[in-house]
């Protein structure tokens, strides 16, 4: 059986002074979702946005939010995040500590949780928490800023999640 692609534009590529009519555009455009770039300056070295912009956002679309937290410390954050209306928050493994009782936080939270690895972070620092996701998101360029050139290597890494996931 065939998986449906989703598509989920990322925010950041958007023009932010016109942002309702580009969120228009993207919904006529057929996205599934609104991918969050949120970064911190702490765990990556840009800063977007946070939990008040998403809110702002949130008013604008019924599109569902993903949000990416590129930031240390997520967990002190994850429940302003599921106010402002996020309905998926993918946390990097590299930042959290106890990443099991991250990811439940998200469920209990009422929201799917998502995983994430940099490009030198192997999947075995994942395979725990594999069954628990209902995202795995490759980092096929370092976290931090758009328009880097992809890193082939990662899609074995794609390959090697989408193995295991067969199980």
């Amino acid at each position: 059986s065939m998986k449906k692609i989703k598509i989920a534009p990322s925010i950041l590529s958007a023009d932010f002074a016109n942002l309702p009519k580009q969120l228009r555009e993207i919904e006529k455009g057929g996205a599934d979702w609104i991918h969050l770039d949120v970064m911190d300056g702490h765990f990556v070295p840009n800063i977007t946005f946070g939990h008040a912009f998403i809110s702002s956002l949130r008013k604008l679309t019924k599109l569902p939010f993903d949000a990416h937290l590129m930031i240390s410390n997520a967990d002190a954050y994850l429940g302003k995040f599921a106010d402002a209306g996020c309905n998926y928050i993918t946390v990097h493994t590299e930042a959290c500590t106890h990443l099991y009782r991250t990811i439940q936080t998200i469920k209990k939270l009422g929201l799917q949780a998502g995983v994430t690895l940099n490009p030198a972070t192997p999947v075995a620092m994942i395979e725990e928490v594999l069954t628990e996701v209902d995202i795995a998101l490759v980092m096929t360029v370092e976290p931090g800023f758009g328009g880097q050139e992809f890193i082939e290597s990662q899609l074995l890494k794609i390959a090697t999640i989408s193995e295991i996931l067969q199980y």
